[in-house]
């Protein structure tokens, strides 16, 4: 029987896989959006709800769970200050994944995990050389 046989292993020991979670909530929580395999988005997205429901309430009590999840003030502060108001009249579901091509090197199912109030910008070429040409006179 399956019972209590839930969540994900990602092939790992418990300490790299808490690892790993943390990680990519992190870099969630900073950027708004990652690539990664299907199992991890899948596997961190509970994770990063949560942490946004943290945020939700404020409590001094809530932001110190949240860093001692997520380690960094930084993203804390991230958290409870950008991400956590945005979400203050949706109850849930702040995540979405979408599904992209396989990965070139071993085939492994590619999603993009991302908030649902994210705006995808694309940047123009223009832009982009000017960057670069300003990166090569430094």
């Amino acid at each position: 029987m399956r019972h209590l046989k839930g969540g994900f292993k990602l092939r790992r020991n418990p300490a790299q896989r808490k690892s790993l979670l943390r990680n990519l909530t992190a870099s969630l929580i900073e950027k708004n959006r990652i690539e990664t395999t299907m199992a991890k988005a899948k596997a961190v997205r509970p994770i990063v709800e949560k942490m946004v429901t943290l945020g939700k309430s404020g409590t001094l009590a809530d932001k110190r769970k949240a860093l001692a999840y997520l380690y960094k003030r930084k993203t804390v502060q991230v958290l409870f200050d950008e991400i956590a108001p945005r979400f203050m009249d949706r109850n849930g579901g702040y995540t979405r994944i979408i599904k992209t091509d396989f990965r070139k090197g071993d085939g492994a199912e590619m999603a993009i995990l991302e908030f649902v109030d994210y705006i995808f910008e694309v940047k123009d070429k223009k832009a982009k050389e000017k960057a670069k040409a300003k990166r090569a006179k430094k």
